[in-house]
């Protein structure tokens, strides 16, 4: 085993993998950007060595940077995690030049993989099943089309180079194709530099799941399935193991094809193989098809480790250092179920916009696996994923399991930025969800009903009251008054985008009456514990004129200054600004061109995503403020319309 480990990674795998390896014994050696010199897996780490700027391009993603820190500090291997470096074959080939071991494939597995045009080729040669389609290298938009027209529409166009869901199309009729083609090229180029596409035939009801291998150079083996259909823009929000409605032959079909997958590359380490697979007549083993292999450590390991009950990174080290597989297939048993939701810094409403900000409070409910690489009064930056953490459980059932996925989601506070919990605590409780009836679509045919979040009730929005105005603290406000009638005062509130006035009527320091305008709540304080309608106080966390009620959901609620009201009118719909922090890569306005609500003005990249910032009414640009390229703050103006006439 390596006395010492280098882990070029950030966040949360960065303290996940610190935590297995010093648990071996390891020394561990944390590297860490501008933005990241006090973060979480730094401070875990027994060395700290910084390796420049706080974008990905300056720091993360420096090959001999990360190379140069492992040779100052006396690592003997590197552990790249997932993302930054973790498949980029070039870097592989310089860390093993360097002396030093990389924890992971090849370097040719990986370019045997990098590639999906070549991947699903050498697949279909190791007698992998493979989604019918054109894989070859000819891109001429006409025979593309013509390959489309023999598939028979609906068809998928997918960049050969992509991930995460950038450069892929749906098409469902000829007439599309074309737009839908240069699209994709276009996003494909700038995501990857790589603009080749291939085309599949789109299956009518996809499930996402996949198999995790493990092998050694020489052979391999499988731990199972994820099911990984609950995504949202390919993006997977909620993953769980085993697959629902899966069965012993379909798991030893899709599982003996996983194996195959990794032993023609002569894989070594952790990889996942996904598969497409057509859910519309159950889980049959001639209805999957292979669709990408990611050769390294997946997000979502952590539910294949709580039902077979193995640590991945263990094993990812243990092979690594020289051992042989630790056990054989025979000896691997699945226990239970589990799930993982991903917890993001999202603002939900805004059509999931990543969101940036301090984060005041955080914390999980015990008997939860919690994997975060942030703490209370850590920030979420715009230069990198705002995912705040992953919350896994596992039960002797699924359903048991998912209830305990509800309960956790409720119960788990954050505080100091808007986040996707509401979201995820509704998803887990979808009524399809709860029966297994999983696939890639649900989320999006249920959307509106996911994101309607419950409105506050009466007793939270009194208890945000008195906590803003200070008359739930002993000796508060108050204190000290004699009147021969009960003391009053108006406030009010700002609940996400709505105002709500109410007023609060002091009958005692232990008793206010809060008046709603449709409800009237009691507040009663007795041993020293506050109640509302006889309901006790929920959690929350205060900071100076924002609070945060946890009561099943995290209720935020801010006081109105009457005089900051005038201010934030500003200009209204005229001016276009940035939702949050990030770069500009495209400005589509022109000054003087007239513009429809809904058109596209720029587009701004900000966490890994591009976010398209559009027209809010008809109208005539009148100045276009920034150009592309340029980096700007959250709020920062970028295009401003000509006044309405009024």
């Amino acid at each position: 085993m390596f006395h010492t480990l280098l882990i070029a990674n950030r966040g949360e795998i960065a303290c996940r993998i610190a935590r297995t390896a010093r648990a071996l014994g390891c020394r561990v050696v944390a590297v860490y950007s501008e933005a990241d010199a006090g973060a979480a897996h730094v401070a875990l780490a027994d060395v700290a060595v910084p390796i420049g700027g706080a974008s990905p391009a300056d720091s993360y993603l420096r090959g001999d940077r990360i190379i140069a820190a492992a040779q100052a500090t006396g690592a003997q291997a590197i552990h790249p995690g997932y993302g930054f470096l973790s498949e980029n074959p070039e870097f592989v080939e310089e860390v093993t030049a360097a002396g030093l071991v990389f924890v992971g494939p090849s370097a040719p597995a990986i370019r045997a993989m990098g590639l999906k045009d070549a991947a699903k080729r050498l697949m279909a040669e190791a007698g992998v099943p493979v989604v019918p389609g054109y894989h070859g290298p000819e891109q001429d938009p006409a025979f593309l089309a013509a390959q489309a027209e023999a598939l028979g529409y609906p068809v998928l166009i997918k960049a050969v180079a992509g991930g995460g869901g950038k450069g892929m199309r749906q098409v469902a009729r000829a007439a599309d194709f074309a737009t839908a083609l240069e699209g994709a090229r276009a996003e494909a180029r700038g995501a990857f530099g790589n603009d080749a596409v291939l085309i599949e035939k789109f299956v009518a009801s996809p499930r996402h799941i996949e198999v995790q291998v493990f092998g050694d150079g020489s052979r391999a083996l499988h731990l199972f399935e994820r099911d990984c259909s609950l995504q949202r823009r390919h993006q997977k929000v909620i993953e769980e193991a085993p697959a629902p409605g899966m069965t012993s032959e379909m798991r030893a079909a899709m599982g003996q094809a996983a194996v195959r997958a990794a032993e023609a590359i002569g894989y070594s380490g952790a990889g996942t193989v996904e598969f497409i697979v057509d859910g519309s007549d159950g889980l049959r083993p001639d209805r999957f098809w292979f669709m990408e292999m990611n050769t390294r450590l997946q997000v979502e390991h952590p539910v294949t480790e709580l039902v077979t009950g193995v640590d991945l990174v263990e094993w990812q080290l243990r092979v690594a250092a020289g051992e042989p597989l630790p056990c054989a297939q025979a000896d691997l048993r699945l226990t239970g179920h589990a799930f993982e939701a991903r917890l993001y810094a999202e603002d939900v409403p805004a059509g999931f916009l990543p969101a940036t900000g301090r984060i005041g409070h955080l914390a999980f409910p015990d008997g939860v696996r919690a994997d975060s690489g942030v703490r209370s009064g850590d920030v979420i930056s715009p230069h990198y994923d705002p995912m705040i953490a992953k919350l896994i459980v596992h039960g002797p059932t699924r359903d048991i399991a998912r209830l305990r996925l509800v309960s956790a989601l409720r119960q788990t506070q954050v505080a100091g930025t808007v986040t996707n919990l509401g979201f995820l605590a509704a998803l887990a409780s979808h009524d399809g969800f709860a029966a297994g009836q999983v696939d890639t679509g649900l989320i999006a045919r249920d959307l509106a009903q996911l994101v309607t979040l419950p409105e506050p009730a009466p007793q939270v929005l009194a208890q945000a009251a008195l906590a803003l105005t200070g008359l739930d603290r002993p000796g508060g406000p108050q204190r000290g008054f004699t009147l021969w009638a009960p003391l009053e005062q108006a406030l009010v509130l700002r609940v996400g985008p709505d105002e709500l006035p109410l007023r609060l009527r002091v009958l005692g320091p232990d008793h206010v009456t809060v008046i709603l305008p449709e409800a009237e709540v009691q507040a009663e304080r007795s041993a020293g514990h506050w109640r509302f309608d006889g309901q006790p106080a929920a959690p929350q966390h205060l900071e100076v004129d924002r609070v945060t009620v946890f009561a099943g959901q995290a209720v935020a609620v801010a006081r109105v200054d009457p005089l900051d009201r005038a201010a934030a009118q500003g200009a209204g719909s005229a001016l276009v600004v940035a939702p949050m922090p990030g770069r500009v890569v495209a400005v589509f306005a022109k000054p003087g061109r007239r513009v429809a609500a809904g058109d596209r003005l720029a587009l701004l990249e900000a966490m890994k995503m591009e976010h398209t910032l559009c027209a809010a009414r008809d109208g005539q640009v009148a100045e276009v403020l920034v150009e592309a390229g340029a980096q700007v703050e959250a709020g920062a103006a970028l295009i401003r319309l000509e006044e309405e006439e009024t």
